[in-house]
């Protein structure tokens, strides 16, 4: 490896490294104190670096709440698409319809365990009319439209459904809503593992042919 792509290899590496602290100390702040009472300064200082280091790694306030909910929801900081990665492969490999949404219902278990202590503290923001949150979350839900919809078009090319492709992709949207989940853990003590099994099986009675 020459000179300058070393030097370039570790300036990226550098930077990854920043973005990562940026993001765990934000997600640290957001849960402790809401995104409202968490500042740019404070988590600049809990992050190790400047205000500008937040600015030019991340972006502002906003930006880093995106970062953060898309850190919990995958697991990791990696660019890839909730859709592209290898949980998400084996659902469109499934060979048949209930199965492939049986491990779509596992996606979910999964970014739900990890964004739960987060969703109340967003949803109730939000609900208070916070300007910020208010815009990230249609931008979540419209993410979370074109998920649906993109599972639905796979189920409808793969197996066929029993509802059209907009209708399907509406339902899984709704059965997959914040809210949903908040309701039945949060509020009526169910397990993850239950939420799971209901939310597959509601999928499938909701969608599929009979």
């Amino acid at each position: 490896m020459t000179g300058r792509r070393y030097s370039s290899a570790v300036r990226a590496e550098q930077a990854r490294a920043t973005r990562q602290r940026v993001i765990a100390a934000a997600q640290a702040l957001f849960l402790r104190r809401g995104y409202t009472g968490a500042t740019v300064e404070a988590i600049a200082v809990r992050a190790g670096c400047s205000v500008q280091t937040v600015y030019n790694t991340v972006g502002g306030k906003a930006a880093v709440l995106k970062a953060v909910y898309d850190t919990m929801m995958a697991g990791d900081i990696e660019p890839v698409a909730i859709l592209d990665r290898p949980a998400a492969h084996a659902m469109r490999a499934a060979s048949d319809p209930r199965t492939a949404l049986a491990l779509y219902a596992g996606m979910a278990h999964d970014m739900v365990r990890r964004i739960l202590p987060l969703l109340p503290i967003l949803l109730s923001e939000g609900a208070a009319g916070d300007r910020d949150v208010r815009a990230f979350i249609d931008t979540t839900e419209a993410e979370r439209a074109t998920g649906t919809r993109a599972v639905a078009e796979g189920l409808q090319e793969r197996f066929g459904l029993r509802v059209g492709v907009e209708e399907a992709a509406d339902v899984l949207w709704t059965l997959t809503a914040p809210e949903v989940v908040l309701r039945l853990v949060h509020r009526r003590g169910w397990t993850l593992e239950r939420y799971e099994r209901w939310l597959a099986e509601a999928m499938a009675d909701a969608v599929l042919p009979r």
